[in-house]
């Protein structure tokens, strides 16, 4: 292959790009903001912005996720949060963010130490339904054959099996695994997999009959897989390859389209409209939602990795609070740094490249800077 290079006598590598590997290229002709669309639609479920928030507990409660529901985009709760092990953990969230920073992985483990209550799973997502914005939740393929009948008979309207890497072929000595393709089947709603960030991982995933396929391993702020297990893939390339992947796909079903979500790294408007001019359909965002106001991560950030009983792999990092969650979406932006106005910067890209719609903005250009 052309891009791939010698790592040593014994090892070759292939040369891929992250997001701040690359640029979007105005073309010849320009709109105005005013005229552009960033409306999408998974399944039956339409949405006014690109936008999914991460499930992560310093990201979405249940009101966080009612609210951006209500603003055009999907909250998504982490089924395997403090808001299905306590019935109110907002003490314990504010204990989070003011622990020391030695004192952090050892009291987020004794917090998450808590069993799951399958009643709290099922009041999280009647919250959400009675609240009239559509009801999303997300699971780890470890849990998600203990508890997805709690979360189907609760009325979810879209279910997301998300870990750090997800694959249709798990093998394991120990216990059955989960059967993506056979589970998804008899389920009667969209199911939304991942992370993944290679063209033939995605491409297995969307043979299971997935909805969506979501790109990378999620918690980009706050992760440190590339620190403890080395893995890392640069998004760019990842969702330009799982991209190739759904068009091949597209082929294959006679026309099946499954849609690609970047995961992980998007903390800056600028990340999101790459991300999409790489192929992405749409966005699950962390950090740059965590630092509103409402964020019941009180300025800090932290995902699942962090709690895990005996292989943690991310941080709680400190995101400040910028403004309100409103105001980051939609602006007016506060500073140019790309953290508030997310959904403006996305419109002012594509006008200023010319598209009017997501889908189209895909096939934009896009040069590497380095």
């Amino acid at each position: 292959m052309q891009n791939e290079i010698e790592i040593g006598r014994n090892k070759r590598g292939r040369r891929t790009y992250g997001l701040d590997d690359v640029a979007v290229v105005p073309s010849r002709r320009t709109r105005d903001a005013e005229d552009v669309s960033t409306s999408w639609q998974v399944d039956a479920y339409h949405f006014d912005i690109p936008i999914f928030a991460a499930p992560m507990d310093s990201v979405m409660s249940p009101e966080t996720a009612i609210q951006l529901g209500q603003l055009g985009g999907l909250g998504v709760l982490d089924l395997e949060g403090l808001w299905t092990r306590y019935e109110n953990p907002e003490p314990l969230l504010t204990e989070i963010a003011h622990l020391e920073p030695n004192d952090v992985h050892g009291r987020i483990r004794e917090i998450y130490a808590e069993p799951i209550k399958p009643e709290l799973i099922r009041e999280r997502i009647t919250q959400l339904r009675d609240a009239g914005v559509v009801a999303a939740g997300s699971l780890s393929p470890q849990r998600t054959q203990e508890h997805w009948k709690s979360v189907v008979d609760a009325g979810v309207d879209i279910f997301f099996i998300r870990g750090t890497t997800v694959s249709a072929e798990h093998v394991s000595g120990n216990r059955e695994p989960l059967n993506l393709k056979r589970f998804i089947y008899e389920l009667d709603v969209p199911v939304i997999v991942g992370g993944c960030a290679t063209y033939t991982a995605a491409l297995h995933l969307m043979r299971t009959g997935a909805a969506g396929v979501l790109v990378g391993f999620g918690g980009g702020a706050s992760q440190t897989t590339w620190e403890t297990l080395g893995i890392s893939v640069p998004l760019a390339s990842a969702v330009a390859d799982v991209a190739a992947a759904r068009r091949d796909y597209m082929d294959e079903s006679g026309g099946r389209y499954v849609h690609v979500i970047a995961d992980g790294g998007l903390g800056r408007s600028g990340d999101i409209v790459k991300a999409i001019a790489c192929g992405a359909d749409g966005l699950m965002v962390g950090a740059a939602l965590a630092r509103a106001t409402e964020a019941p991560g009180r300025g800090f950030h932290w995902g699942s990795e962090a709690h895990h009983p005996t292989m943690p792999r991310g941080h709680r990092v400190e995101v400040g609070q910028v403004a309100p969650l409103e105001q980051i979406l939609f602006g007016p932006g506060l500073s140019a740094d790309g953290t508030t106005n997310l959904v403006g910067a996305l419109r002012h890209a594509m006008a200023t490249t010319g598209y009017t719609e997501l889908k189209e903005f895909q096939r934009v250009e896009v040069v590497t800077t380095r």
